[in-house]
């Protein structure tokens, strides 16, 4: 083998495992990302996850967010004192990703910036809505998942409406 086809051979050998290292580390460092962050016209929400108390609802949000999935998708459901719900791809509060999750419903209390899955009447038909709670809503307790909290920017929860839009959603 010339030594001219070698070193192509090499360049070439040696940007693919590059590149599969940045890959590896990519998908390690979201692996470990701890904070939810929602770009909204009005500012940027950030919110600590619980994968502690939510393992599995978790990892399906943050591999929604990997997927670009809650981007540009809507606030459809917006109740002063009560809740901002999004994450519907419908806009409508029927739709979803197409993947159900189990119930973990946990010790976490819904208070103001709590967030959690929305569901139907079943405990295990939440997918891709979530909530995030305007205030203390004791009788939600142990009924919903919660899987984080809101730590920054709550003054921005507080000013959205319906059928504002979530901008980028991403992992921090």
């Amino acid at each position: 083998m010339s030594s001219k086809k070698l070193g192509f051979n090499l360049f070439y050998c040696g940007l693919i495992l590059w590149l599969a290292a940045c890959t590896c580390t990519k998908q390690a460092a979201r692996k470990d990302a701890k904070m939810m962050v929602i770009d909204t016209k009005y500012g940027q929400i950030e919110a600590e996850l619980y994968p502690e108390d939510a393992p599995q609802t978790v990892a399906r949000i943050k591999e929604l967010i990997e997927q670009g999935f809650y981007n540009g998708l809507t606030f459809h459901r917006v109740v002063p004192g009560f809740v901002v719900q999004g994450g519907d791809p419908r806009g409508d509060g029927t739709g979803g990703s197409g993947k159900k999750l189990p119930a973990e419903f946990n010790a976490r209390q819904h208070v103001e910036g709590t967030l959690a899955m929305a569901r139907a009447s079943d405990p295990n038909s939440a997918d891709s809505q979530f909530y995030i709670s305007l205030g203390r809503h004791a009788h939600l307790d142990k009924n919903y998942t919660v899987f984080g909290q809101v730590t920054k920017g709550l003054e921005f929860v507080k000013q959205i409406r319906q059928g504002d839009a979530m901008t980028k959603v991403s992992l921090k």
